[in-house]
């Protein structure tokens, strides 16, 4: 976004445009002793077929699935329930009215299609084709802040990858608003390949310009220090 040729003027103007159409209201301020806010972060990984999740996915009190992971046919192993439905313009998907839509920036052009998804649908095509416009919910959208994104990719990753995966994200971004985070879904094969639960790909992707590898192992270690609950 910083290199953007239009700059930080157009960046402003996005973000006053796109916070007059959605609210601009703190969220998940309520921290107490008492509470215990359980999530369970979805990722699509292929290690959930044949996993019988699916009821205690359902049991947190946030879900939170990533891009376009779905749920029918599969709720035995995924759970059917969805409260967050974390996407960025490329993988964004129809939600039903209740499902929070949370919106992860990585560029200009991806503030512009957030812009105009529920008012003009005037779509900038890019490299990636991207929809024109999405059923989802205008108050219960969510956009992450891009300082959350970098703190995130400096912080956690040490700059690993290009760019945090928007799985890992999730993660941190769960770690901040739950209690308790349970994590299903995630990883790679033993050569670093990865496959979707919903779908077969060609067995040769491996994790493009994140750090998949470096992802991982701060997964791990955080299912060691009990910070995280790691299913697989």
């Amino acid at each position: 976004m910083q290199r953007a040729p239009s700059g930080w003027e157009e960046y402003k103007k996005l973000v006053n445009e796109i916070f007059q159409m959605i609210p601009d209201k703190e969220m998940y301020r309520d921290a107490a002793l008492e509470r215990c806010r359980v999530c369970s972060v979805v990722g699509n990984s292929g290690n959930l077929i044949n996993s019988h999740y699916g009821p205690m996915i359902d049991d947190g009190d946030f879900v939170l699935r990533i891009n376009r992971g779905p749920t029918k046919g599969f709720e035995q192993d995924v759970g059917s329930k969805t409260t967050h439905r974390i996407i960025y313009p490329a993988s964004a998907v129809d939600m039903d009215n209740s499902t929070h839509m949370v919106f992860f920036a990585f560029k200009t052009a991806d503030l512009k299609w957030l812009a105009h998804m529920f008012t003009s649908h005037n779509v900038e095509r890019g490299k990636m084709p991207v929809k024109s416009g999405i059923k989802a919910n205008v108050n219960l959208v969510m956009v992450v802040s891009p300082s959350f994104m970098k703190y995130v990719h400096h912080q956690w990753l040490q700059k690993h990858g290009r760019y945090p995966s928007t799985g890992f994200m999730t993660l941190i971004m769960a770690l901040h608003i739950c209690d308790k985070v349970r994590v299903y879904g995630f990883g790679a094969d033993r050569q670093g390949y990865w496959h979707h639960y919903f779908e077969k790909i060609l067995p040769k992707q491996k994790t493009g310009h994140h750090g998949g590898n470096f992802e991982n192992a701060i997964l791990k270690e955080l299912h060691q220090r009990k910070k995280v609950e790691l299913y697989v």
